[in-house]
C-alpha cells in the first residue's frame, strides 16, 4: 500500500512539471518530426554522377499534433524523394552538396500538402553526406 501512494506521488510529479514550466514562463520549443536520411540524385546532363544523403527536421507549428504528423514521417520522405527525382537539387558549382534552399521550399510545400496548410513551419537541414567525392565531372559553375 505505501508503495502504491509512492508511486502515486511520483506520477503526480512527473504530471505537474510540464504545467509548472508553462507557469513560470518557460519558452516552449516547437515540435519537431526528424525525417530518416534519404538520397537525394545529383543528375549532370542527364546521368546519374552521385547521391547526397540528406537529414532534415521539419519544424511543425504550435497548434500541430505532434504524434500524428511524426507518424507521417515516412509520406514525407516520400515527397521529397519524388520531388527531388522530378527536378534535381543540383548546384551548378558542386555536385556533393544540394541547393539547400530549393530543396527546403520545395519540401515544406510538399509537407504542408500532407500535413495540412501550416502545420509545418519550416524545414531545417542537419546534414548532408555524398556519396562519392572523387570522380565527379566538373562542375560547370566551378570558378577557376
Amino acid at each position: 500500500m505505501r508503495l502504491h501512494r509512492v508511486l502515486l506521488a511520483l506520477a503526480f510529479a512527473f504530471t505537474a512539471a510540464p504545467s509548472l514550466a508553462l507557469a513560470e514562463g518557460t519558452p516552449q520549443l516547437s515540435p519537431t518530426v526528424l525525417m530518416s536520411p534519404v538520397a537525394m540524385p545529383i543528375v549532370v546532363d542527364g546521368k546519374l554522377v552521385n547521391y547526397v544523403f540528406v537529414t532534415i527536421r521539419l519544424r511543425l507549428s504550435p497548434r500541430a499534433d505532434a504524434v500524428k504528423l511524426r507518424a507521417m514521417e515516412p509520406y514525407f520522405r516520400d515527397a521529397l524523394v519524388r520531388v527531388g527525382h522530378r527536378t534535381p537539387f543540383v548546384r551548378s558549382d558542386n555536385y556533393i552538396r544540394l541547393d539547400d534552399e530549393r530543396l527546403k521550399a520545395a519540401l515544406l510545400r510538399e509537407a504542408n500538402a500532407i500535413a495540412g496548410a501550416g502545420m509545418v513551419s519550416s524545414a531545417q537541414i542537419i546534414r548532408e553526406q555524398a556519396q562519392h567525392y572523387d570522380g565527379l565531372p566538373k562542375p560547370t559553375g566551378a570558378s577557376r
